[in-house]
């Protein structure tokens, strides 16, 4: 596969696992607080600062997208930094304490996660 499918699949895969550690950390969240809107769900997701992890998946993906939409178009050297801060992020080589913290226990506890999680390796070998 060369690197310009491998980064759109990836981009495909992290935005699938975004949204099961979002729905993971909704479900963690309303076992302590009780039911909560979706609206006020996605203030705590853009605010919070327990939930600002989850952002580097969104930032990532959101670079990778304007990346694609450049008028000027994208070279194999753009395409080759967003696969390195993709494994990077999924390795948590290049991450912070507190979001490698999140991650291990969130691909520990579902299922789905974890299966997302190693695809996305595989895909990024």
């Amino acid at each position: 596969m060369q690197n310009l499918e491998v980064l759109k699949a990836a981009r495909n895969l992290m935005l699938r696992l975004h949204k099961v550690l979002v729905d993971h950390e909704k479900r963690i969240y309303e076992s302590i607080n009780g039911p909560i809107n979706p609206g006020r769900f996605l203030g705590l997701l853009l605010e919070s600062p327990d939930l600002a992890w989850l952002r580097r998946f969104s930032m990532l993906i959101v670079e990778i997208d304007e990346m694609f939409e450049l008028d000027d178009g994208y070279t194999a050297e753009m395409i080759d930094a967003y696969i390195e801060k993709a494994r990077g992020l999924v390795e948590m080589s290049d991450v912070d304490d507190d979001f490698r913290a999140r991650y291990q226990a969130a691909i520990q506890q579902d299922i789905e996660a974890v299966a997302l999680h190693e695809e996305l390796k595989r895909t990024l070998k």
